[in-house]
Order: C-alpha cells, then structure tokens, then sequence
C-alpha cells in the first residue's frame, strides 16, 4: 500500500464517515450543532464532540467554542469526549484542549481497508468457541459487563446505547458474540452508515485466557461478512496498539491516529 493509497482511503474516511453521527438518531439522544461542530449527547454515558473540520478556526474563537463544550458538560454533569484525529488543524488544537481541562486517552489507529478479501474467508474459532449474532437485552447486558470487566471502569451504559441503536433501526447495526459454553469471551459489532459504501468494526475486547487463539480474527471476518452481504465495500476500525498488526495483517491500512480527549466534570 503507497503513501497515496493511504491518503486516498484517507480523504473516503473523512468524506463518508466524519463527522460520524448517528442515523436514525435513538430515542433520548440528542444531536446538537454548535458552529463547525456536533455534539451527540445521551449516548454510551458521555457525549461526544465530532466534525469532520472545524472550518478554519483558531485561537480565540477556537479557545471560545472548547469553552462550551466544558459548559455543557458541567451542565449535564456528563463526561465529554473530543474526538481528535492527527491531522486535524489546527496543529496546537491538543494543547487547547488541555489547556481546558481535557485529557487525552490512549491514541488508536483509524485503520481502512475493502472488504472484498474478508468476505470471502470463512471464520475460524477455536474448539469449543462459537460466533453468535445478538439483540436481546441480556446478551448486550452480557456485553457490558465482558468490557467493564476489561477495561477496568463501569461499562453498563453499552448495553443500553446498544438497545436503543437496535431498536432505532435493526439493519443499522449486527452484533456478535463469542461464547465458550454459557460464557462471553469476546464480542464485536459492525454497524452500517447510511448513504455510504463503508461499514465500521467496534469492539473486540476478548478476554486473557482466550486470547492469541483466533477469536478476535474470526469476529472480524465474520462482521467483514455481514458487511459484503450489505454490498458494503470499504471497512473501517479505529485499533488500539494489540490490533493494528493484525488488522494490517488483514489488509486494512492505518490512515491517521485519533485519540479522546475527555472532560469529566
């Protein structure tokens, strides 16, 4: 893959999947505009600041528009989160932002790749390991606690954000399980953007014991499966540090970073 071919699938991702809103908006999310800006509030336990540029703004006014979205936050005593990717202008955009009481997550990979390649592979788990696709409550109840368990903090808001994008729209979203016997060893969802020909890959976190054996690689084709049967043909991931090689492996390409930069009141 060139340089070009990255910049290429690069400018697809801004095009088509930023500033990354919700469609259909579920029921008791808000979305907001606020200048070159969206806020999606109501969502996953925090809202979440995305655009696709910020129309050239820079210091003070800049400085102003950070300003209201701490308010905000401080208003629904609700964390924030500002998605910022690596080539968003302008250059000191993350010093503003913690010069305002944000403060950066771990930085992720915005990986992107056709789909054509995965579609064709059949998943391959390990022995005793099956793929599952799921919408009751108890299964994304599961869901939430398999990451809260990993990540160390209260996840329970997944399984409620989850419902409430199945119920908005079914065809808008497939989530998947791994299970060994009645227990959750991983999971992953692919959800389909509208008017676009990509689908984005979320999830994923698989637990210690059953990691390295495959399972993270068969989610990933089987949602890249999902995705050719909805003629989708690009797929993005956003992958931390443990996925980018595999992912590469797979042949998607890393095109930017993005990192959170999260206020919490």
């Amino acid at each position: 893959m060139t340089d070009l071919d990255a910049i290429t699938l690069r400018t697809a991702y801004d095009t088509h999947l930023r500033p990354g809103l919700p469609d259909p908006v579920p029921d008791g999310v808000l979305v907001e505009r606020d200048g070159p800006l969206f806020r999606v509030l109501g969502l996953d336990g925090r809202g979440l600041v995305t655009y696709r540029d910020l129309g050239g703004l820079s210091g003070t006014e800049l400085d102003e528009l950070i300003a209201r979205q701490v308010a905000v936050a401080v208003e629904r005593s609700e964390p924030v989160e500002w998605k910022l990717h690596g080539h968003d202008d302008p250059a000191d955009l993350p010093q503003r932002l913690r010069a305002a009481g944000f403060t950066p997550e771990a930085e992720e990979s915005v990986m992107v790749g056709p789909v054509a390649p995965l579609a064709s592979a059949l998943p391959v788990v390990p022995e005793g390991v099956r793929l599952r696709e799921v919408t009751g409550r108890a299964d994304l109840e599961r869901i939430a606690e398999l990451e809260t368990q990993l990540w160390g903090e209260d996840l329970s808001g997944l399984a409620d954000g989850l419902a409430r994008e199945i119920d908005a729209d079914p065809q808008s979203i497939t989530v998947v399980v791994a299970e060994a016997d009645s227990t959750v060893v991983s999971a992953g969802w692919v959800r389909y953007p509208a008017e676009t020909t990509f689908a984005t890959l979320w999830g994923g976190s698989t637990r210690p014991q059953w990691r390295r054996q495959g399972i993270y690689r068969a989610l990933v084709t089987y949602r890249a499966r999902s995705a050719g049967q909805r003629d989708r043909t690009l797929l993005q991931v956003d992958a931390g540090a443990e996925s980018r090689p595999l992912l590469e492996r797979l042949g998607l390409v890393a095109v930017t970073s993005t990192t959170p930069y999260v206020y919490t009141p």
